[in-house]
């Protein structure tokens, strides 16, 4: 690289960081400004100009606040005061924003709940924010159903829509109540130092953590990504993530809507309507998660392709290999990649369009940003550290893991660590003594590289989860599921790579103590993890690997993978959908790994 594209690097990074600072720091400055207040102000600004657009319901932005006021009202005849918990599962829809918007200008904390859990994992999320009203979207009941018995203790439950008659109606009482802000003398006194959401996330060991965000938290990841994308009133952003995570619930949204523009909402994401959908609805901008861009890569043509207006797409995963092809093929003037972690100090932004790096700290202001990477010993399981105790610093070229320094400063609260819902997770996210006894750092639970110009490059995740069609997985909670089947004795699960595809695909290895129902297994999986959750591939061995610790060998694993020829284990693939569990054989294991089967 020239002098000259070094220097324009240099310029264009400076620029957008220069620009999200000026956007950002004022949030400090003004705690008592919070996030519902910013929306009232923006219903008053922006009036009829449209808000949040789907097929199924549209609202203005005087119609969302409208909304979120009700749900404001209701909150408070309800009894829901200041740091109370409501859980919130519903598809994504406008609705779905409205109501968390209206419990947290009561004071409520919302729990966004992933639509896809069901049973164990669903009550443990649930139960883990102790809440005192569970609302669930009438369609999402049956899922629910599969939990309901567990919750301790027991929330009011309500239903939003028809189909669960047991519970009562939400909606309907929302229409009782006023569509005004709440009245000072009910509004509580709330500071962006107060939680307003929790967000789960999986971390790196067991079942969904709830990580606090508090409304500090929402409006930097509002303003933030506001000034980052350089936001518009005449821009439109597609979002077709889940709602229930920070980048499609709280980013995708936040980011226009506070300088005017639209979002346009899907329940889903689809790859065959991904285009038809873009153009339809006008957008310029569109979130992604890399694996959405690698399924419309292997879409076939669209006539809407490159008939868009984007002018930008921004989001987080994009793969080195799938970068240029997906820029090329569909005319993506810009691809801005970033990097962040829901309850961590740890954000990382590529403003140059760097391919395949995650972001970029140039060494003139690395100061202002406390991120490095160490080095991790990957046998132990820990970073390493150096005759004084301390931990040892990358060079470049080096992977470790990205850590974050935690501050205390008033004025940097985006450098503290919020934490989880339970106090006993927050210990394992924080690494002590790392550049002088005392200090104390995020840990992403994340494998880097960082080259001469300050480039991040993600690399892996460290532990027991893994990456699978844009969620992370639990390998123990899967682990549990699985020997929760009669018959299993020993089940040990790890990601495996298959060409062409990103993140790993789950793979459990079993000891069983007679044969294995396959149907009747299939069924049981099912009922007990979400789709994205559920091993592709099983391998029935005699015995699994210990340490000397006893934790299970994954590694040699994971290494053979699905290779039926270095592997005697019968092992079956659970990738057709009208036949599940089927036995891979050499012609199979060819086919999906050339990607002639679609996963």
């Amino acid at each position: 690289m020239g002098f000259l594209d070094r220097l324009k690097d240099d310029v264009v990074c400076t620029l957008g960081v220069i620009r999200t600072l000026r956007a950002t720091l004022p949030i400090s400055r003004n705690p008592q400004r919070v996030f519902p207040d910013l929306i009232t102000a923006l219903a008053k600004k922006y009036g009829d100009a449209p808000a949040l657009l789907s097929d199924r319901e549209s609202f203005t932005y005087r119609e969302l606040s409208a909304r979120a006021n009700r749900y404001a009202h209701w909150a408070y005849e309800r009894g829901i005061r200041k740091g109370d918990v409501v859980c919130l599962i519903m598809p994504n829809r406008p609705e779905y924003m409205a109501a968390w918007l209206g419990l947290t200008q009561a004071g409520g904390v919302v729990a966004l709940i992933n639509t896809n859990l069901t049973g164990h994992a669903l009550a443990h999320c649930i139960n883990a924010v102790q809440p005192k009203h569970v609302i669930v979207a009438a369609e999402l009941a049956r899922g629910f159903y599969s939990a309901d018995g567990a919750l301790k203790p027991r929330p009011k439950i309500w239903a939003h829509g028809e189909g669960a008659e047991e519970y009562p109606r939400i909606d309907f009482e929302l229409a009782l109540h006023a569509d005004t802000p709440l009245p000072p003398e009910k509004r509580p006194n709330l500071t962006t130092e107060d939680r307003a959401l929790y967000i789960y996330t999986s971390g790196t060991t067991g079942l969904p953590k709830a990580a606090n965000i508090n409304h500090y938290r929402l409006m930097l990841a509002c303003r933030g990504f506001s000034a980052i994308m350089n936001t518009k009133a005449s821009d439109r952003i597609y979002d077709c993530l889940p709602m229930y995570h920070t980048v499609g619930g709280v980013v995708a949204t936040g980011a226009v809507l506070v300088n005017g523009g639209s979002v346009v909402i899907r329940d889903k994401f689809s790859a065959h309507e991904f285009w038809d959908d873009i153009v339809r609805w006008d957008c310029t901008l569109f979130q992604y998660i890399g694996e959405l861009c690698r399924y419309l890569i292997h879409t076939p043509p669209n006539p809407n392709e490159r008939k868009h207006r984007l002018r930008l797409c921004c989001g987080n995963g994009l793969r080195p290999d799938v970068w240029p092809e997906f820029k090329r093929r569909f005319n993506i003037p810009n691809i801005l990649e970033f990097y962040a972690a829901t309850e961590g100090n740890v954000s990382l932004f590529n403003f140059e369009g760097k391919e395949g790096a995650v972001g970029r700290i140039p060494r003139f202001i690395a100061k202002k940003f406390p991120i490095k990477l160490v080095k991790y010993d990957l046998e132990k399981e820990r970073p390493m550290r150096d005759a004084h105790g301390l931990c040892i610093a990358c060079t470049p070229g080096e992977t470790g893991e990205a850590i974050g320094k935690i501050l205390k400063d008033r004025m940097k609260p985006g450098a503290r660590f919020e934490g989880y819902a339970t106090e006993t997770e927050n210990e394992r996210k924080i690494l002590r003594n790392v550049e002088e006894e005392g200090d104390m750092w995020f840990r992403t639970g994340d494998l880097m590289r960082e080259d001469e110009r300050g480039y991040y490059y993600f690399i892996d995740r460290i532990g027991d989860t893994f990456r699978w069609k844009g969620e992370n997985v639990s390998t123990s909670e899967v682990s549990e599921a699985i020997t929760g089947f009669p018959g299993v004795v020993h089940s040990n699960v790890y990601g495996v790579e298959i060409p062409g595809r990103d993140g790993r695909a789950g793979m459990a290895a079993l000891v069983m103590r007679e044969a294995l129902d396959l149907e009747r297994f299939h069924d049981h999986l099912v009922r007990t993890l979400p789709a994205y959750a559920r091993p592709l591939f099983i391998r029935i061995t005699h015995n699994l690997d210990m340490t000397a610790t006893f934790k299970q060998r994954k590694t040699d694993l994971a290494a053979e993978g699905f290779d039926v020829q270095r592997i005697k284990d019968p092992i079956y693939f659970d990738g057709f959908h009208a036949l599940p569990f089927v036995r891979v054989d050499a012609t199979l294991h060819r086919r999906i790994v050339s990607g002639e089967v679609r996963l």
